[in-house]
């Protein structure tokens, strides 16, 4: 075969083959299977049977990648003028800064790059393979298309087959689907649609999904990335990954601050020029200025905040992978989930049983049971291949579900096996839709039927009811069919149990035949108890829950009901009409719709886009390989800790360590106060840039002496940009944020009136300042417009001016704690954080002012009493007036 030939042979829709046509398409015989030789020149030219590793890019061009953010830029631009300045210890901090930044952003991506490694570790079981004419076991990384692979229980499927025989074989695909029950498979199907949901297909079997009943063969027809599993692969491989609201918003500021830095520069230079300045410390002044525009602690307080969010989320069980995703769970508002194992328990329950006497009951109803209760349990453990101890279990998930029942009912199953040995069976197979088995009581015999209602109905003669066997007539059929029916409706999977005593043993051909119906039960794997909780809560918070499944539309809808996700039938949907919709189609009417059932992993992919391109901010919960590319597409992937696979938390942004979905919310909460914690941080920092920048162009523009030097502005900035900053970003949450609605996409940190309170702050702080610089004139008896003023007079305006602008900033900090709440009710000890960053700013000032070497290298001087009184009132102003705009706040918003 050549390498043409195998792009041909991908593209085959082997389900829609018949067994003779796919065995000569891939040019193979079924009885002796594919000769040594020919399967060594098959390999070299399909290549093992091996998912490709994904080609990661070098640690350094991660490295260099993560410098490449405007914000980045304007930080090295930083550097490089405070170098110049002599300010090397502001610059060495800027630059170990970025390079913390990038290094853990390069942790992180090592980290998420997992994801396709995990898939070929699961991809790597043994084979059992028929060349020569003889069976043999191989690694199955040399297994080829054209292969015979004889599959039994307990074994992985090495690569995607085409079955060729099949008895009574199951097949876990839930991995892979999404649906809890293993799939019964049928060789001799053949299927005239070209689009047959993944599920659905019983004449193919996939690679990495587990045989769990039964025995098969199967003919090989893709190997490595040609697989169901090469798929997800392939698209986890593709590069789309996207920058989370955050990463987004800082970006947009960074490069705005930039440009806003350079037009500062240089309008105070042309300002100095024309005025006659000096222009050397007009250069040095306007730089300065520049520098203190640009929060260059900005990126260190966003990691910190980040890294305080991801230790308590993870003390709370949500375990963030990339500090940004940590905000972005503050602005989801669709969570899609999984159904199977994240809003399902994963595991098969009986839910309601019927008998002619006790008629339909709940099984926790367990008052007064009827003896054929107990029959019916009993029968169902008998007929079953299934254990189950310790909560240990093995088998097919509809008997384990039988034989928890039997707990359930308080029936001994270990006895009853004993008392009651099998001794003969007949099979479960597709075209019976049944199994019998044979077992001595005693000195007599008993033979237990299981299977679906239809095929046992008609081997029935009798029921057992009040303890008597009655001949079965029309009636019986129709009262059992409607509870059949009645089970169906709630989406329950129904099973039917019949028995016959016997004198004497008989042979197998004779065990279905004259059988008496006991009754019917209805299994459905159950929700679980704190999700509904916790998708009100989300419904309050304004986020809507998704349900994308590869199960059946009616089972997904049932769940969904009794969850409260969907109310009526039209908001389900199923994977065949998606495919039947273009992407337009789709984006159009993906609001419409609560559930997607049937879906494929390419499916659950295209409808998290969908909703993306909708302005929605998307969240995507799951467990299995088939959830691992919609995790990776979404804004933020949520794997679960325990039942999950490592592809599926590879692929991931969070890992739930309880795989409980209230979690979600809990940690959707804590991403909402992030995200108000960092933006109080932004604002702050902006407000008090601007005060200092509107004081020295005002000053500059009126023709005054400069009010801060470049020195002074330096430590302006480091004094703010650091403390107060830091401790506004370890602000306690709000316990009111799940009282919110989720915010905009393009929501930023100026909309809601933060853009007008850093503008209305700054120019406050700005004029309080200019006010105590001039007061520093006239309290001497000078005009700050003369000429020859004497140094000291000027260092005395200044030391006014310094101090107040830094005690504004200080004090203004503590409006930030909310936007609308008075400080006077938060409380300003109840952030022990920020109170203590403030003291500490005031001990720093006292240093600055009176420690002389300090006082000489600022030049400053020290001030007695009444100056701190001076300054302390023009201080505290932007304070209260920021709580007497609050007090109109509270007032329009209730």
């Amino acid at each position: 075969m050549t390498k043409t030939d195998t792009s041909k042979e991908n593209s085959t829709l082997f389900h829609a083959q018949s067994i003779d046509k796919s065995v000569e398409m891939l040019k193979t015989n079924l009885s002796s299977g594919l000769s040594e030789n020919e399967a060594q020149q098959r390999l070299s030219t399909y290549g093992p049977n091996q998912l490709k590793a994904h080609n990661r890019k070098s640690i350094f061009k991660m490295f260099l990648a993560q410098l490449q953010d405007a914000l980045i830029y304007v930080l090295f631009a930083a550097v490089v003028i405070t170098m110049f300045m002599g300010e090397y210890l502001d610059g060495i901090i800027i630059i170990i800064v970025i390079l913390i930044n990038a290094t853990l952003g390069v942790v992180q991506e090592i980290r998420a790059g997992n994801a396709i490694e995990a898939l070929r570790k699961m991809a790597t079981p043994k084979a059992l393979v028929k060349r020569d004419n003889q069976v043999k076991e191989i690694g199955s990384e040399d297994v080829v298309p054209g292969d015979i692979v004889i599959l039994d229980a307990g074994r992985y499927i090495p690569a995607d087959l085409r079955l060729v025989e099949s008895a009574n074989l199951q097949i876990d695909e839930s991995a892979l689907t999404g649906e809890s029950v293993a799939a019964e498979k049928d060789a001799s199907a053949v299927f005239s649609e070209d689009y047959i949901p993944l599920g659905d297909r019983v004449n193919l079997a996939y690679m990495s999904t587990l045989v769990t009943y039964g025995r098969g063969i199967g003919v090989v027809t893709g190997t490595g990335t040609n697989t169901e599993v090469g798929k997800i692969a392939d698209i986890l491989s593709q590069d789309s990954e996207t920058k989370t609201p955050l990463e987004v918003r800082l970006d947009q500021l960074g490069k705005t601050l930039g440009k806003a830095a350079l037009a500062i520069c240089v309008l105070i230079f042309i300002i100095s020029f024309f005025q006659g300045r000096d222009l050397t410390e007009m250069f040095l002044t306007s730089v300065s200025l520049a520098v203190a525009a640009i929060p260059e602690g900005l990126a260190a307080i966003v990691a910190v905040v980040l890294s305080i969010g991801v230790t308590k989320m993870a003390k709370q069980n949500a375990i963030i992978k990339r500090l940004p995703a940590v905000e972005t769970l503050g602005s989801v508002n669709i969570v899609c989930s999984d159904k199977t194992g994240t809003l399902t328990q994963n595991k098969m329950t009986v839910q309601e049983f019927f008998t002619f006497t006790d008629k339909t009951q709940k099984v926790e109803d367990q008052s007064d049971l009827s003896a054929e209760a107990h029959l019916l349990s009993s029968a169902m453990v008998l007929a079953s291949d299934a254990t189950l101890e310790n909560g240990d279990s093995t088998g097919d998930p509809t008997e384990i579900a039988l034989l928890q029942l039997a707990d359930d009912l308080k029936i001994d199953r270990a006895a009853l096996s004993s008392s009651q040995p099998r001794i003969d069976e007949k099979a479960f197979d597709s075209n019976r839709k049944m199994m019998s088995t044979l077992h001595q009581q005693e000195d007599k015999f008993v033979i237990y039927a299981k299977g679906a209602i239809d095929s046992i109905i008609l081997k029935c003669k009798h029921i057992v009811e009040d303890g008597e066997i009655i001949p079965l007539t029309e009636t019986h059929k129709t009262i059992l069919s409607d509870a059949a029916d009645a089970m169906s409706d709630k989406a329950l999977r129904t099973l039917a149990v019949a028995y016959k005593p016997l004198e004497k043993q008989i042979d197998t051909e004779n065990f279905e035949r004259n059988l008496v119906m006991i009754g019917v039960v209805g299994m459905i794997d159950p929700p679980r108890e704190e999700v509904k909780d916790a998708i009100a809560t989300a419904k309050e918070a304004g986020i809507s829950t998704i349900m994308i499944t590869g199960d059946h539309k009616n089972t997904a809808l049932a769940i969904a009901k009794e969850l409260g996700i969907a109310s009526k039938r039209s908001e389900a949907t199923t994977g065949a009409a998606i495919n039947n919709m273009s992407r337009e189609e789709l984006e159009s009417h993906i609001e419409e719709y609560k559930v997607f059932a049937r879906v494929s992993p390419e499916h659950k992919v295209n409808i998290v886009k969908a909703f993306r391109a909708k302005g929605n901010i998307v969240s995507m919960t799951g467990d299995g390989v088939n959830d691992a590319p919609s995790l990776n597409a979404a804004d933020i992937g949520v794997a679960m800790g325990i039942e999950g696979t490592d592809v599926a938390k590879n692929a991931s942004d969070m890992i739930l360590a309880d795989d409980n979905f209230s979690t979600i919310i809990a940690a959707i909460e804590q991403g909402r106060n992030i995200y108000n914690n960092i933006k109080k941080s932004v604002i702050f920092l902006l407000a008090c840039n601007v005060g200092e920048v509107i004081t020295m162009l005002v000053a500059i523009g009126v023709g005054l002496p400069i009010p801060l030097i470049a020195t002074q502005l330096l430590w302006i900035n480091l004094l703010t940009d650091t403390l107060p900053a830091v401790a506004l970003g370890m602000d306690p949450g709000d316990k009111d944020v799940m009282k919110e609605k989720p915010r905009p996409l393009n929501d930023n940190f100026f909309s809601h009136g933060a853009g007008r309170r850093v503008i209305l702050a700054g120019i406050l702080m700005g004029i309080l300042t200019i006010v105590a610089f001039v007061s520093g004139y006239y309290l001497h008896g000078y005009s700050p417009f003369a000429d020859n003023i004497p140094e000291n007079i000027e260092e005395y305006a200044r030391t006014l001016a310094f101090l107040t602008i830094i005690g504004c900033q200080l004090f203004y900090s503590f409006s930030f704690r909310h936007e609308y709440k008075s400080i006077f009710r938060i409380g300003f000890f109840s952030n022990k954080y920020l109170f203590g960053s403030v003291v500490v700013g005031l001990l720093l000032q006292l240093i600055v002012l009176y420690v002389p070497f300090m006082t000489e290298a600022f030049k400053l001087q020290a001030v007695g009493i009444k100056e701190w009184l001076g300054v302390f009132v023009l201080s505290i102003i932007p304070l209260l007036a920021n709580e007497v705009v609050k007090v109109f706040t509270r007032r329009k918003i209730q």
